[in-house]
């Protein structure tokens, strides 16, 4: 079930639409200012977000602008009266994905909200993501905490490895097959010197560590 924040300062208008999306097997958090949507959107996880423009305290503008730049993921859909084409600009400036006007009839929010989670779903087949690790292998970006990583072409693929086998113990063996597609040399070391190369890069600077050597087995990334 995917949750939706609705920022609309309109008690009418949200309670329309969060009747009608809840009917539809959505779950609606709403937030009736932008100071609201800003303290909802920066800390939580949602599926989608409705953002009207003109709100107290901090307009849509500013609020798609800021949770933007925390989120490049989340489908972001403006719901406003403002129609003009320069309006419409500076919403998917600020990072919007869709623009719908008020008035508007409900059947095509929500054909807009199910296009909008259908572009998302097909995105997410190239992300993969551990705890606040986020890979996108359509061009090789590697992020931890929101920050960039910057990997080599195998330290990448080694991540890869890692994060579709979370919670298993990887042999050196099995890692040197599927990243180097090899057969393992007990003679050499380089599989650990390529999982030393990627614990500096991805747990530098973090209390958290995430890959462990199991002493005779191998690796295991929790």
């Amino acid at each position: 079930m995917v949750n939706i924040l609705l920022v609309e300062d309109d008690d009418s208008v949200a309670s329309f639409i969060k009747k009608g999306l809840e009917e539809n097997q959505y779950t609606v958090e709403l937030a009736k200012d932008g100071a609201a949507a800003l303290k909802y959107g920066l800390n939580k996880e949602y599926g989608l977000i409705i953002l009207d423009i003109m709100l107290p305290y901090v307009n849509g503008i500013e609020v798609c602008k800021q949770i933007r730049t925390n989120n490049e993921q989340v489908p972001i859909l403006m719901l406003t009266a403002l129609g003009t084409v320069d309006d419409k600009v500076k919403g998917l400036k600020a990072g919007a994905d869709d623009y719908l006007l008020k008035p508007f009839h409900f059947s095509e929010l929500l054909a807009r909200i199910e296009a909008l989670l259908r572009r998302k779903k097909q995105n997410d087949t190239h992300l993969l993501e551990f705890e606040d690790i986020v890979l996108n292998t359509l061009n090789y970006e590697a992020k931890r905490a929101g920050h960039a990583v910057n990997l080599t072409a195998k330290e990448f693929d080694l991540l890869v490895l890692f994060i579709r086998n979370k919670n298993k113990i990887l042999s050196r063996q099995l890692i040197a097959k599927e990243v180097w597609g090899i057969d393992f040399d007990t003679g050499t070391n380089m599989i650990d010197v390529y999982v030393n190369y990627l614990r500096k890069k991805i747990e530098k600077d973090y209390d958290r560590k995430l890959i462990y050597t199991v002493i005779g087995k191998g690796y295991i990334f929790k």
